[in-house]
């Protein structure tokens, strides 16, 4: 039997599995959002204009509508019954999802019932995803010692480039090839592959034994029946907090998914912009880990804050760089938005906000607390579309919204409690006295 004093740390290969489980979902993530933006407008509605782009962008953000729900109950389970099974559930419901999108009619064959479908497929990816960063965060933060928890942790999130370079690179060949095939059977290819890449990081993924923080709590009896209620009572103030920051990955889908409509509209190619987005990817996975590293450094806070400010400052250089002919520069101004500045607080965010939890609710504050935040990235791309920010002039309501939502990111990530040298086991305890010493 597997005690405490039995199972010790293995943070290298914690950062593998949860950078491989992360590297599943936002393959998958990722390549909805790409075919949101580029094809679906196509093939599953009818009108195929910007009202269709609306629709299209609408099923991208329903997601991020289910996540909320799936963190409860993901993150309830991942506090009741272990981080690692609860990591093998969500990654093989997201390749299943995908895989079935791959096989979806479209709406020349079955009318309204096709988006329809493709919504019930993306609910089922959200109710994946609402678990996966939370889950892989809280793992490889438990597995890691004291001294380097931002760095191990940073490479849940690297992941999600590794997962988003995937997608893109096999998506580039679609874009190229003639409408005949692409919008019939060539866009399916790409979520058919999705079955290989789960394969790979599921094995990698069941090797992965528990983490001691959670063993411990489970021998002291501190596994709490329905961890909602101790979350909410001891750290609804942390919960709060997390839901402001969280927003700043709104500014990810912005660049990742609405930047591909605002550049195919500025006169750039489909397959130029999904370079923008390979090569900035690539750059963030050599500066994220060193983001990381400073923050074991010099603290969390900093390096988020610098994060959130610096994508406000550089988005609207980047936006205007796609009209302005020059495509070197907007290669450089991409790096510089992406991979120097939101890079950033995406490599802090997994220690960050996991440090703010004790381990019994670890789980479930992350995965709520995001969630609920991220329902600004999901919807991001529909809300800035309607506003005109995909037409003539759009950048400048690109702008004010990553602006907006960088702000509230940073202001409250500067009430948070600095992190950095606290033991990992006295994490999330200053709210538990702060209750204690109340009643």
């Amino acid at each position: 039997m597997t005690t405490p004093a039995t199972v010790r740390k293995t943070p290298v290969k914690a950062a593998v599995a949860s950078f491989m489980g992360s590297a599943v979902e936002y393959y998958d993530f990722f390549l909805f959002g790409s075919a949101a933006a580029l094809i679906f407008p196509k093939v599953f509605f009818p009108s195929g204009d910007q009202a269709a782009l609306v629709m299209s962008f609408a099923t991208f953000g329903f997601a991020y509508v289910a996540r909320p729900v799936g963190a409860i109950f993901v993150g309830h389970f991942g506090d009741r019954i272990g981080r690692q099974k609860v990591l093998l559930f969500t990654l093989l419901l997201m390749g299943l999802s995908t895989f079935v999108i791959g096989c979806l009619p479209g709406f020349a064959q079955i009318g309204w019932a096709a988006p329809a479908l493709l919504v019930l497929c993306r609910l089922l990816q959200g109710l994946s995803a609402a678990g996966e960063q939370a889950g892989a965060s809280s793992l490889t933060l438990e597995h890691s010692p004291d001294d380097r928890r931002a760095y191990f942790t940073s490479w849940t999130l690297t992941g999600t480039q590794g997962g988003q370079i995937l997608a893109a690179l096999v998506f580039i060949p679609v874009t190229a090839a003639p409408d005949a095939f692409k919008l019939t059977w060539g866009w399916r290819i790409p979520f058919w592959l999705s079955a290989v890449v789960v394969l790979v990081a599921f094995f990698i993924r069941r090797s992965l034994h528990e983490t001691p923080a959670f063993e411990e709590a489970k021998a002291q009896g501190e596994i709490a029946r329905v961890p909602l209620v101790p979350l909410i009572r001891d750290h609804w103030q942390d919960v709060l907090r997390v839901i402001l920051c969280a927003t700043i990955a709104a500014v990810s889908t912005v660049f990742g998914n609405l930047a591909l409509a605002y550049g195919k509209q500025a006169g750039l190619a489909e397959s130029l912009t999904l370079w923008l987005v390979v090569v900035a990817n690539l750059v963030a996975i050599g500066t994220q880990p060193v983001f990381g590293r400073l923050a074991d450094r010099i603290g969390r806070k900093p390096v988020f804050v610098y994060g959130a400010l610096s994508s406000a400052v550089f988005m609207p250089f980047y936006m205007l760089s796609m009209s302005g002919g020059n495509t070197i520069l907007t290669f450089a101004l991409a790096v510089l938005t992406f991979s120097c500045g939101y890079a950033a607080a995406n490599a802090v965010w997994p220690s960050f906000y996991a440090e703010m939890f004790s381990a019994r609710v670890r789980f479930s504050g992350m995965a709520i607390g995001t969630q609920l935040g991220f329902l600004a990235a999901g919807f991001a791309p529909t809300i800035v579309t309607a506003l005109g920010g995909v037409a003539p002039g759009g950048w400048v309501i690109i702008s004010i919204f990553t602006a907006v939502v960088a702000l509230v990111a940073a202001l409250s990530a500067l009430t948070a409690r600095e992190t950095r040298t606290v033991p990992t086991s006295e994490l999330g305890r200053t709210a538990l006295l702060r209750t204690v010493s109340a009643v």
